[in-house]
């Protein structure tokens, strides 16, 4: 399941329905949200106790979102003794980038095959969005800017939307919730800036039917975020 926007929680009685959403979805929501920000290390213990008193919310709703990431890979279920934090294994990114461009890359295509004027349009507002919000919320260090992620989210979201398949987009969109988790690690560690180019030219080639030429420019988009993720790593060990 791909990320959504960031939510806040609101103080409401047992029950109810914040945003469309009831109090357990909404708890899994926010729960995800901090472990794919990197809130919560690696391999940490997700007491329900401790989560209840830090979401507000009851430990029955706590052990639903802990099942619910469970299954999707987030979090690992300790026999007997609860939950943790799914663990990162840096050995396997290189495995996880190639993995992701042969994957995306079929979505891509079959996406650009299927263009229509909308999702250009769509493309056109989220590139310019996206050219206008800082990726980090200061200019010496990261701090993360949550409307440039969620805006880079629905961008490479949007690409890939017209694929049919939609086991394949759901595939997709796992794999870039793993790679995510790895680029917020690094980046909290060693920021490195980048300017909005190479979203640009992936776009262009898009809606201009260049779908070899899209390929290409995306698999090296993230072969250039997996290498800097991995100098990053490197830096601090």
């Amino acid at each position: 399941m791909a990320r959504k926007p960031a939510l806040s929680l609101v103080s409401t009685s047992s029950g109810d329905v914040v945003d469309g959403l009831s109090r357990s979805s909404l708890l899994y929501n926010l729960l995800r949200q901090d472990l794919l920000h990197g809130v919560f290390s690696s391999g940490d213990k997700l007491a329900v106790m401790a989560l209840s008193t830090r979401y507000t919310m009851g430990a029955s709703s706590v052990r639903e979102a802990l099942s619910r990431l469970s299954s999707e890979g987030l979090v690992e279920r300790i026999d007997q003794r609860g939950f943790r934090v799914a663990s990162l294994d840096w050995a396997e990114l290189p495995i996880l980038l190639e993995t992701r461009c042969q994957v995306e890359s079929l979505a891509l295509r079959d996406s650009i095959s299927h263009r229509t004027s909308a999702w250009e349009d769509h493309l056109v507002l989220l590139v310019y969005r996206l050219s206008k919000a800082p990726r980090s919320l200061a200019a010496d260090k990261y701090v993360m800017n949550q409307t440039w992620e969620d805006l880079h989210l629905q961008f490479h979201q949007a690409l890939i939307a017209n694929c049919a398949s939609r086991w394949l987009r759901q595939f997709c969109a796992s794999l870039t919730d793993e790679a995510y988790r790895f680029r917020q690690l690094a980046a909290s560690q060693n920021y490195a800036r980048r300017d909005e180019t190479e979203h640009i030219a992936i776009f262009e080639a898009c809606i201009d039917g260049r779908t070899e030429d899209a390929v290409t420019l995306l698999q090296t988009h993230y072969r250039k975020t997996t290498a800097l993720t991995q100098a990053a790593k490197a830096a601090v060990t």
